[in-house]
């Protein structure tokens, strides 16, 4: 009878055993699907998280500028750089060619192309441009008023069409815009400002 008592015991703590092995994998199983569910979720709200790249101008450097408020009529020439930010995606940018248009009160001035190409992730590429304008495709517009009063302002407007491609698995088509405003001292023939939106 002893030896019944102590086969049933041994079985009971067998069982018992089994029953906290699979306890024991429950809970690991739990933890790992919900370590996952985290990574996930962090990996979409971040890295995942596709966000429109940024289309600048840099720096202007005036090389001339000329202007006669009472014809009126100006020219000038001056470097810039088209600045295209992908700083914000974990995944390259590329780009199809597109073009920077200069204008003034809406009448283009002058187009510079933009090649197609790619900004890596993390980073922005630089690309120097030459920029030569005149007011002969100017019209009935205030252009002698703004001449003489010091400022002269312009427009520069683009449109990048593209695609983010994140870790080589996902694309997502991203247009990025620019719109900046250049203003220019007429006396001191420099540039006043530049803002881009």
């Amino acid at each position: 009878m002893a030896w019944k008592t102590s086969d049933a015991e041994s079985l009971r703590s067998s069982d018992e055993q089994k029953r906290q092995k699979k306890i024991k994998l429950a809970i690991y199983i739990t933890i790992f699907v919900v370590f996952q569910i985290i990574v996930i979720t962090t990996m979409s709200l971040t890295v995942m998280k596709v966000k429109t790249p940024r289309f600048r101008l840099g720096n202007i450097n005036v090389q001339s500028f000329e202007s006669v408020p009472s014809t009126p009529s100006f020219d000038t020439k001056f470097t810039t750089q088209i600045k295209i930010k992908n700083s914000a995606n974990w995944g390259s940018y590329k780009f199809n060619a597109a073009n920077v248009t200069f204008q003034y009160q809406g009448t283009t001035l002058a187009e510079i192309n933009i090649a197609k190409g790619k900004a890596g992730w993390l980073s922005t590429i630089k690309r120097n441009a030459e920029v030569s304008l005149n007011s002969t495709a100017i019209t009935n517009s205030n252009l002698g008023t703004e001449l003489s009063s010091g400022v002269l302002t312009l427009n520069s407007v683009g449109r990048l069409n593209g695609k983010v491609a994140i870790m080589f698995i996902m694309k997502k088509k991203k247009a990025a815009n620019m719109n900046c405003t250049i203003a220019f001292d007429v006396a001191a023939k420099t540039l006043k400002s530049l803002q881009c939106k």
